[in-house]
Parts: C-alpha cells; structure tokens; sequence
C-alpha cells in the first residue's frame, strides 16, 4: 500500500511570492492523479516538493503515514521521471539504470535481473549496451522512466515528460506509461499543461490556478460539469460568452437563450460540440471561418459585436464565409461570482 497526503502545503518564495497556497491532496494507492493548470499554477514547485527538491514553506508531505516533508530526495520513497530525461550521456543505458542500486549496495546478480526487468517493461530488451546519444527522444524517455522504476519507488512523480516530443509520439508514450502504471500499481503524480494528456490519462485531474485548487474531479467530470469559469475554459475548447440575464433571458448583441436565474450580469458557458447551427437570412450571427478536420468541422461565427462562437459540426460543406446563421445550443452552464449557477 502506497499512499500520499498532501496537508496544508504552502511554498513562498522570498517573502511575498506564494507558488504554491495551503494545499491539500490525497492520492490513493494504485491511483494516478494528474496535476493539470496553466504556466505559473505552482503544479511543478508541488511535485518538487514531494519529491525533495524543493522545501515546503509550510504543511505537512507524507507518505504512509511517514513525515517526509523536510527528508532528502534520495531518502524518500519517490522516483521523478523529469521532462530533460536527466540521463547521464557519459554511462550506458544499462549504468544509468544500475547506477541508483549500485548506491543502495544491491548484489550484482540482482542488479542485472532488475535492469534486464525494467528494459523488458519499457519495451526495450537488449539495449542496455547503447550509449545514450544512440537513442531516439523517446527511448530516453523511456530509459528516465524505467530509472525511477527500478527503484522499486511507492510514488512515482512524472514532471511533464512528454512536453518535448512529438504529437504522434507523445500520444503513442502517454498510453505506454499508462499501461505500466496500471500493470505495477504504482501510485503516480504527473504533471501537465496538456489538456489532453490530463483528460486521457488520469484517475483523477486536479486543476491548479495560482497554487491553489480550483477542482478536483475525475476527467469525464471536469469536462462536464466544470466547477468554474476558469475551468470551463481550461479544459477542451469552450464558449464563454459574457452577457446580462432579464427575466429569465441571457442576451448578447442580439443573441439569446432562455437561462432560469435571478437577473444580473453571467457568463454563458456552450462546448462546440454541443452547439447547433441552422442558415438564416435575418439572425445577427455571421460565419467568419470553417475549418474542415475531415471527421468533422469548426466553424467560427461571430456576433454583431465581434464576439467569437464556435460550433463543432458534422458536414462543413454545408457553411460558406459570411453566411449569417442562428446559434441553437443543447446543452449550457451558467456562471456568476466565479462559481457554477447553472447547468442543462
């Protein structure tokens, strides 16, 4: 069993500036939970403070029950996989594997099973013999990954690895370090600004703003039912249109839908994908843009005063520049004082 608790943790740098803001997470055992937000959300200063590599202001890191919050990386039960690989180029893949268990005195005969082990996990057998600079950007990512692995961590941290591959290749990697998560049960905390990454990966999705929570939630749950704005617009493409309610009417340069709360100012919340178009000679919304991605279409639509729309459609072929169009949405959220006050 492998569990971390996170309580209370705050990271200040130099007097005022506060990365990261009184927060508390638990990861169960087995669970991978993905630390998502924006650059600057204090996402990658939490993990280095589980890992040991950076020193909490304050708060309380612990992994089973053990305080580890002020122990020395390499005396916790972590492995950090870092978005630089971190390989040493002058070792072999095999040493820079063995390094870490030659520290702890591991006999040399386990030594080889482990490395052989963990070549075989990661899906390269037989490449222990290769120099680092032999290996493709993926491979060394998969060598860093199965560095920390062969340590036998409880907790397994992964600081955006994939951020400097390629999409196809990243895509191709995420779902690999999915199935070993799952094959090991290794408890995990990654951390991404991929919206898509996050949303394919995770157990669990914890959406920091400012170095603080704005939601946690499984990933169907935060594309759906996001708690705020914030959220709303950082997760998957959005529609946020800021508007005025009157008697139970949201309106915006000409642009209205029925919205059942108390009148004042709110911010109307649509994903593309659950907004319908149909042609009309007289509506005020224009077509400004169709963008074909061949198993569907986008296409861009803006109001009378140049607030941008977009709708997800199946048949593109069917819109032209400058056609003027009425916006039928299926489903809607509303928000007001930064919370949800609404959702169909």
């Amino acid at each position: 069993m492998s569990v971390l608790k996170i309580t209370d943790v705050t990271k200040l740098f130099g007097s005022s500036i506060v990365a990261v803001d009184k927060f508390s997470l638990d990861v169960a055992d087995g669970e991978l939970v993905c630390l998502l937000g924006p650059s600057g959300s204090g996402k990658s200063t939490l993990l280095r403070m589980v890992g040991g590599f950076e020193r909490a202001s304050s708060g309380v890191i612990s992994i089973d029950g053990e305080d580890i919050t002020y122990l020395a990386p390499e005396k916790r039960p972590t492995g950090m996989v870092f978005q630089s690989h971190a390989l040493w180029t002058h070792m072999n893949v095999f040493n820079n594997l063995a390094f870490g268990l030659k520290l702890r005195k591991t006999p040399s005969k386990e030594i080889k099973e482990r490395v052989e082990g963990i070549l075989e996990l990661v899906g390269l057998p037989g490449y222990g013999t290769r120099g680092v600079g032999q290996l493709s950007g993926g491979q060394q990512q998969r060598v860093a990954l199965a560095r920390s692995l062969v340590l036998e961590p409880k907790i397994l941290l992964l600081d955006e690895p994939f951020a400097s591959l390629d999409q196809h290749l990243r895509e191709r990697l995420r779902e690999e370090v999915r199935d070993i998560q799952q094959r090991l049960k290794i408890t995990t905390l990654f951390v991404t600004h991929g919206q898509d990454e996050a949303l394919a990966m995770a157990d669990r999705i914890v959406v920091m703003r400012d170095g603080r929570t704005e939601q946690i939630d499984r990933p169907e749950t935060v594309y759906r039912e996001p708690l705020t704005p914030f959220v709303a617009g950082f997760i998957g493409q959005m529609n946020l249109v800021d508007g005025s309610v009157t008697n139970g009417q949201f309106e915006r340069s000409g642009f209205t839908v029925a919205l059942p709360i108390p009148d004042g100012a709110a911010t109307l919340a649509m994903r593309p994908e659950a907004l319908d178009l149909e042609v009309s000679e007289t509506d005020c919304a224009v077509v400004h843009r169709v963008t074909d991605f061949g198993t569907h279409g986008l296409v861009d639509v803006h109001l009378s005063d140049n607030t941008r729309i977009k709708s997800m459609v199946n048949h593109p072929d069917l819109f032209s520049n400058g056609q003027r169009v009425t916006l039928k949405p299926k489903a809607i959220a509303a928000y007001r004082d930064n919370a949800r006050v609404y959702r169909s």
